[in-house]
């Protein structure tokens, strides 16, 4: 049976995860800001579907991006270059998190319904407050056109979701992320699961045991100073 933990009962360590569904561990209701950074310190994040209980997962392998592994297409490159020219778009650090959230949880062509369901919105806002969530935008007239949201521990970023009305512009998002993060001394992004979008930025798949490893001593190094943070789209 599936382990349920209760509220103030610690989250099962990830090493005991199911193989088939792959990485599940628990379920519970508890999904407080607490609870969210005592599961992303061990590698471990809440998945789960409208009306179900909070199910937390640690799959394995897992996706990631090593910032010095980060891949930009020549499309993209030329995309950034004409906007660090012209200004048509600009890109915002944590200046409308709850839109970026909802935007995410748009349908999807393809998709039946979505994981961000608003308990998970209010989980995360919750997340922002703290310090610990931020969400990157981009726009175009004073319109919200891409973005992307995430948590952040230490020198530690895991990716959460993304979202484009627009072409390019979530992976606009992402280049103006990762240009960010290494400039703060960040050196890998947790992506959780595999997709070919994410592959052809640069991610790829390590091992549980590999992946905990890192985030172990990431987690634990002192994180930037989140207020004084600039973006930018990088050079």
């Amino acid at each position: 049976m599936l382990t349920w933990v209760e509220p103030g009962q610690p989250l099962p360590p990830p090493e005991s995860a199911r193989a088939e569904p792959n990485g599940l561990i628990a379920a519970g209701r508890d999904l407080s800001p607490r609870r969210l950074l005592e599961a992303y310190r061990q590698g471990i994040f809440p998945w789960y579907s409208q009306g179900q209980p909070v199910l937390w997962w640690s799959p394995d392998p897992r996706m990631v991006v090593f910032i010095d592994e980060f891949k930009s297409s020549r499309s993209l490159r030329k995309t950034l270059r004409r906007l660090d020219l012209t200004g048509a778009w600009s890109v915002t650090l944590d200046r409308a998190f709850v839109e970026v959230m909802r935007c995410c949880a748009a349908p999807r062509s393809g998709q039946d319904g979505t994981w961000i369901t608003p308990e998970i919105v209010r989980a995360y806002q919750g997340l922002h407050a703290a310090g610990h969530a931020h969400s990157v935008e981009v726009w175009s007239e004073g319109q919200l056109i891409g973005g992307l949201y995430g948590v952040s521990i230490g020198r530690m970023f895991f990716g959460e979701s993304m979202f484009a009305r627009v072409t390019d512009a979530s992976k606009c998002a992402y280049a103006a992320l990762i240009g960010m993060l290494r400039r703060l001394d960040f050196c890998m992004v947790d992506c959780q699961q595999s997709t070919g979008h994410l592959a052809s930025l640069g991610a790829r798949e390590i091992t549980r045991s590999e992946f905990l490893a890192h985030i172990r001593g990431l987690c634990a190094l002192p994180g930037p100073d989140w207020e004084t943070v600039d973006i930018d789209w990088p050079a």
